[in-house]
């Protein structure tokens, strides 16, 4: 076995430092991505869907009425995808859809019994551990998070519409 070059093990930089602080954050990342996939995880095995569909279900139920534009930018997801989310939701039965009495073009979403049943027995958050955890951080806290994932992210090739799909999707 061919033993591992020093740059490998330092890092770019060549610094043993440098390379530390690498594998400490790189192990947070994957503290943080086992705690949000454990969590989905539950969800799917206690409800038989999704954790996406449950958060969507969960914020129809919150505002009965919603329309799929309205559920899209609550969840910050691109239409289409909040489309499929709906889609999957009625065709198991959790909900249904009405025509809006003031505007025909547009869909109403509401809760069914069996989608109120659902809820009750999936562990929270609908939302996911790390919205929940994102909005429980301290205003300067997430700006500097947001800084600091910016300038991790422009050292990325991203893709920009994952941005806009759910983390339960992924």
């Amino acid at each position: 076995m061919k033993p591992l070059n020093q740059s490998v093990l330092n890092g770019p930089s060549g610094s043993q430092n440098t390379s530390n602080s690498s594998a400490r954050v790189l192990r947070q990342f994957r503290l943080i991505f086992s705690s949000i996939r454990r969590h989905f995880q539950t969800i799917e095995k206690v409800a038989g869907v999704g954790g996406a569909q449950i958060w969507a279900l969960s914020l129809i139920a919150q505002t009965p009425g919603l329309a799929v534009t309205q559920l899209s930018h609550a969840m910050d997801i691109h239409q289409s995808t909040a489309s499929n989310l709906v889609r999957a939701l009625l065709k198991a039965g959790f909900i249904h859809s009405e025509k809006s009495v003031n505007d025909k073009r547009v869909a109403e979403l509401y809760p069914l019994p069996e989608g109120l049943k659902l809820l009750k027995k999936v562990p929270g958050p609908y939302t996911g551990v790390l919205p929940m955890a994102l909005g429980e951080l301290a205003p300067e806290t997430l700006s500097s998070l947001e800084r600091d994932l910016d300038a991790l992210i422009k050292k990325l090739d991203v893709d920009e519409v994952s941005a806009q799909t759910p983390m339960a999707l992924m």
